[in-house]
């Protein structure tokens, strides 16, 4: 069964938050980072962590878990934030998402791509492209594009410019 969305071999880089592993299209990501404070933003949503400078440029960063209901993400040897380009309607947003750890890029193949489950998951299942397996762990395909609302994104987008200014 093919995935809507998923060609037939795409390379992804996983991350964990809490025990779940997670991964998201190579293609999305620009860079990987160590964790850097970040200025907060007034009147942002909770999961948005504040700004950070990434060379000249005024990039909002995520808290991943906050966005999917966990914990706030605390600091470790680990945690990281990873750059990515997000689509909205015609526009591409540049944001930081933090999570607990990187662990690795790898290319997956469809035929090893499912369906993700209508019901019994905890995260929304419109955020997600389909499940993985690999050397017998579960990973979750994010379709990054639709994690944010295209409301939250264009707060993401003013806050970027506002602290650029």
């Amino acid at each position: 069964m093919t995935i809507t969305g998923i060609a037939e071999s795409a390379q992804y880089l996983t991350f964990k938050l809490e025990e779940e592993i997670f991964a998201v299209d190579v293609a999305n990501v620009r860079e990987i980072l160590d964790f850097t404070p970040a200025t907060k933003v007034p009147g942002t949503p909770e999961f948005m962590r504040g700004v950070i400078n990434v060379r000249g440029n005024v990039v909002p960063i995520v808290d991943m878990r906050l966005k999917f209901g966990l914990s706030k993400t605390e600091k470790t040897v680990d945690t990281c934030i990873v750059v990515m380009e997000i689509s909205v309607d015609e526009d591409k947003i540049v944001l930081g998402a933090l999570v607990d750890s990187v662990q690795e890029v790898f290319e997956m193949e469809a035929s090893q791509i499912e369906p993700p489950p209508r019901m019994g998951t905890r995260w929304k299942t419109e955020y997600i492209k389909g499940i993985g397996k690999r050397n017998d762990n579960l990973i979750i395909i994010l379709d990054i594009d639709r994690v944010f609302s295209s409301n939250e994104l264009s707060l993401l987008q003013d806050s970027g410019e506002r602290r650029g200014e």
